[in-house]
């Protein structure tokens, strides 16, 4: 495969290019395949993870690449691509049009807009079945906190009612250029069986954001806003902080209020 005009990694878009090449074999190599093997890959950059995805049998792989510079290196060094590059934001990008039916996500994730690209997936979760990811380690670690931990979040919550989450390794800076000034880490969301949450989605969102954005608080405390009814909050559970509560705790206390506000209702 030809090489030429290498592209400058640029700091406002938060390219760090991974330069070792058994590491970008490792990263492909996490994603586990069923019959489905529709994969888009976030920010390909020079295409380091690409020509390892491409030697995958019939794979169907699309890119999406905000770059300019790397969108025009890519078409000039990957012919397969072609028809297949998506030139723009992730961010901005319709999920549900890229493929019509379920697929993998996998990509070098710029730190900078990690938790926004999770975001993004969670509300695609029945089509993203899986996500293979590098990114900041303090991220993934937070991402795969178990409760109890300091580093257990919003994050941590609301993709483990999803997905079940593997750690798969730790990457050093050096592999990099530039290299960050922290450590990355690649993990594996796989989607779990759960078709939808038996609560209200919607109200478990908001839970889960509003007992972590006042952690220091019990969640008595930190609900307020929500006008939790006097039964509900009386609940000994509501005595803990948020990041003492299991996924499966936030399911059972969102279901409460839920059934709560209907009991109001009627």
């Amino acid at each position: 495969m030809e090489r030429n005009d290498k592209v400058r990694p640029k700091k406002y878009l938060g390219q760090h290019f991974l330069k070792d090449q058994n590491i970008a074999r490792k990263i492909v190599d996490a994603l586990i395949f069923d019959d489905n093997k529709r994969v888009l890959e976030i920010g390909p950059g020079m295409g380091v993870l690409t020509q390892y995805l491409l030697l995958i049998k019939d794979i169907e792989l699309k890119v999406v690449e905000i770059d300019k510079e790397s969108v025009e290196y890519l078409k000039n060094n990957f012919s397969l691509l072609q028809s297949d590059i998506i030139e723009g934001d992730f961010l901005q990008l319709d999920l549900s049009t890229i493929y019509a039916g379920t697929y993998a996500i996998i990509g070098n994730f710029p730190y900078n807009i990690s938790s926004q690209i999770f975001f993004s997936i969670l509300e695609h979760k029945n089509t993203i079945n899986q996500v293979v990811c590098m990114l900041q380690k303090e991220v993934a670690d937070r991402i795969a906190s178990p409760h109890g931990s300091k580093t257990y979040g919003i994050l941590s919550v609301l993709l483990q009612a999803y997905y079940d989450i593997d750690s798969c390794f730790k990457v050093p800076p050096g592999v990099f250029n530039p290299p960050p000034k922290v450590m990355s880490a690649v993990i594996r969301l796989r989607r779990n069986t759960l078709k939808s949450l038996p609560c209200d989605e919607r109200l478990f969102v908001q839970v889960v954001k509003q007992g972590f954005n006042n952690r220091r608080k019990t969640l008595r405390n930190a609900l307020k806003n929500l006008n939790l009814e006097a039964d509900v909050s009386a609940l000994a559970l509501l005595d803990k902080r948020a990041e003492q509560l299991s996924v499966a705790d936030f399911i059972s206390l969102t279901k409460i209020i839920e059934d709560s506000r209907a009991g109001t209702n009627n």
